[in-house]
């Protein structure tokens, strides 16, 4: 069965080689399997036959019946055009033009035939046209009966090529009367009766070929609660082979633990923290691989929650690592760990890509002799000749700046037993994002911040209130404060009128000349920017102007303003992390949104929303409901996240309904042996045998 839809689509009728190359090319459609997966992303109702007196300058398409009475080619070459004198049944005319494919329309195009012609109308000088419409020779039947036509994504080459609408939908109508019997089922027959799917049979003719709206809603919700089920089967499934293949480090001791609660914890933990280390200690002890995403706000306490966990393996013998994506971050953290891990007598050190080569001997052979027990660091620590005595906990913090074959590198380090893995993500993700780019991963939650943290009240200004908030600046620079200003671009672009950092950094030295000003963005060495970034946190400088490479970067308790300039030009997630530089000290502090006053309906929503709420998982979702997960998961997620038709903006329902099921089953049949989930394990094996979709590692 599984050949036939191997089939590559030059055999099929109508297609030939030529078309079957440029589909290739441009829709990545190879086989009838990748043609009947190409769905259409809309239709158009095509009941209503309009007449031309009917027509409105702001209709999206029409549909009318009539005929071309004449045709006229008009100019030559570049500005060659065939005009068509189109006639209503009711006599009212119009144009219908071609600029392309002249000859070819001027064969084919009967004159006073009736057709039934479809396009966007246009009102031009006091008359209506419809440039490159579709015709189609009229039959009575389709007048009675009407039709929802399949809207598919197609690229200019196609249509230029004579590859419309018509025609592909033409090739998968073919397709279907020949592959219907070999749509296979793939859910179990009480899945399909709990829920009242259509078969996979009709939902995927109807999803093409829809003969009502309601059959369309039931093709759409079918065949998108089977593509989400998959995705959350395969990673659930890896999720439970984990644990019950993967053996971890067993943490009963907890001496270290107990000492650093009684003596030197520098504050009272919030109930999230408290909940997510006992949500940690029960994966801890429970003798199998601990695989944790710890989700927090910015400024929520997730690297104390991390020390903490090292704290636990540390007790029990075994050794811990933390990687950050930048050196500065990763200095961060060691110097903010060290106090506490001198205090407890523990080891700690840091590598990074400046650590010297004398320095790293001495540090891998504390290593590999067990002396050295918590290293912190960067991509650095990735490198073979990096080896552990006995590596017993990998925290990974900004999961998503790290690669899938990165981080199994850190896992390999213990070939005897699987470190335990903490991820962390200061990044808050819709829970049905992270229930898909982290599925496999169990999710804890820190939605608390510290005692005593105050909220960043945040402003939206226009240009025109520069010189008041360059005042406001002044005051806060007055009381000892620091201020962070964040540009979209580094150099001045022709195409593109955003400020950018050179400009600004001119504009603010003549407007601050008392203060010392550092300036950091992506096209310093690190070394220069790791420089600048000292200065500013040791208060040498008052002013940090910067691109957005300080959106992850150093804690400075001081600054109490961030500025962020063309505010307009950033995602809402970017924006929020950078607001998330200030508000880390006991003072008040602010984040100005500044912008030009023209804006965009989206961009309106984004300063709205980060005007009225400090909620990183509030933003989260508006950032889903405005971008879509494919843009949010980013590209080092984009296998995950190739959806065919399924929305996580719009199917969250759907998506949590699909794993309770996937749950459900794997609960009682973890490896699909059973008689009832036989559709599940042949579609599985015949139609989804990439190796990579039941082996990635998450």
């Amino acid at each position: 069965m599984s050949n036939f839809w191997e089939t590559r689509i030059e055999y099929l009728k109508g297609v030939g080689t030529q078309k079957a190359d440029l589909l290739n090319k441009e829709l990545k459609i190879i086989d009838y399997k990748s043609l009947i997966q190409y769905f259409p992303f809309r239709h158009e109702d095509r009941t209503k036959i309009y007449t031309i007196n009917e027509l409105t300058p702001d209709m999206p398409y029409v549909q009318l019946r009539g005929k071309v009475m004449q045709m006229e080619v008009i100019g030559e070459d570049a500005k060659k055009r065939l005009v068509g004198n189109f006639v209503d049944n009711e006599g009212n005319t119009m144009q219908l033009l071609w600029f392309q494919g002249v000859s070819w329309i001027m064969k084919t195009l009967k004159v006073e035939t009736e057709y039934l012609v479809f396009g966007v109308p246009q009102f031009y000088n006091g008359r209506y046209s419809i440039v490159h419409p579709e015709l189609e020779l009229f039959t009575s039947a389709e007048e009675q009966t009407g039709f929802l036509q399949p809207i598919y994504n197609l690229t200019e080459k196609l249509k230029k090529r004579f590859i419309t609408n018509k025609v592909l939908a033409t090739f998968v109508r073919n397709l279907i009367n020949i592959a219907y019997n070999h749509i296979e089922e793939n859910l179990p027959n009480w899945i399909i009766q709990k829920y009242r799917f259509a078969s996979r049979q009709n939902a995927i003719y109807q999803i093409h070929f829809p003969q009502s709206p309601e059959w369309l809603n039931h093709a759409k919700r079918r065949l998108k609660f089977e593509e989400l089920f998959f995705i959350q089967l395969r990673l659930l499934k890896q999720n439970k082979v984990q644990k019950i293949q993967n053996a971890g480090l067993i943490c009963e001791k907890l001496d270290l633990l107990t000492e650093f609660y009684a003596k030197y914890l520098p504050f009272e933990l919030t109930n999230a923290q408290k909940r997510v280390c006992k949500e940690v200690h029960q994966d801890m002890t429970s003798g199998r691989q601990m695989n944790r995403l710890i989700q927090g706000d910015v400024g929520s306490g997730k690297t104390m929650v991390a020390f903490i966990c090292m704290l636990m393996v540390v007790s029990n013998g075994s050794q811990a690592c933390m990687v950050a994506p930048t050196e500065i971050l990763a200095e961060q953290h060691y110097e903010g760990l060290k106090v506490f891990a001198d205090k407890l007598g523990v080891t700690i050190d840091l590598l990074t890509g400046s650590t010297r080569q004398r320095d790293r001997r001495v540090m891998n052979e504390r290593l590999m002799n067990g002396n050295l027990k918590i290293l912190i660091g960067t991509h650095a620590l990735f490198e073979d000749k990096v080896q552990f005595e006995n590596l017993g906990l990998c925290v990974i913090d900004e999961q998503h700046r790290f690669g899938v074959q990165q981080r199994a590198k850190l896992w390999q380090k213990n070939p005897v037993l699987a470190p335990h893995i903490l991820v962390m993500t200061a990044t808050p993700i819709p829970r049905t994002l992270a229930m898909t780019l982290y599925g496999d991963l169990d999710v804890s939650v820190i939605d608390e911040l510290p005692a005593g943290r105050k909220p960043i009240i945040t402003a939206h200004r226009y240009e025109s209130a520069r010189l008041r908030v360059f005042e406001f600046m002044r005051e806060e620079l007055k009381k000892g404060r620091q201020i962070y200003i964040v540009y979209p671009l580094i150099e001045e672009s022709e195409k593109l009128s955003y400020k950018n950092i050179m400009d600004g950094y001119e504009s603010i030295s003549r407007a601050f000349p008392e203060y010392f000003i550092s300036m950091v963005h992506g096209q310093l060495s690190s070394v220069d920017k790791d420089f600048e970034m000292q200065r500013f946190k040791n208060m040498e400088t008052q002013i940090m102007v910067a691109t957005t490479v300080i959106e992850v970067g150093v804690n400075v308790p001081n600054a109490s303003v961030m500025v962020i300039e063309n505010a307009e030009k950033f995602g809402l997630s970017q924006l929020h992390q950078l607001r998330g530089r200030v508000g880390r000290g006991a003072e008040q502090s602010y984040c100005v949104l500044m912008t030009e006053s023209k804006l965009s309906a989206d961009a309106r929503v984004r300063l709205e929303t980060m005007e009225r709420t400090n909620n990183g998982f509030e933003i989260a979702d508006v950032d889903l409901s405005l971008r879509g997960a494919g843009d949010i998961a980013g590209t080092q997620q984009s296998g995950v996240i190739d959806l065919v038709i399924a929305d996580l903006a719009k199917d969250a329902i759907i998506l949590q309904e699909a794993r309770k099921t996937a749950d459900e089953i794997l609960e009682k049949d973890t490896y699909l042996e059973s008689e009832e989930n036989l559709p599940i394990k042949n579609y599985i094996t015949t139609y989804q045998k990439q190796a990579s979709f039941w082996s990635r590692i998450s």
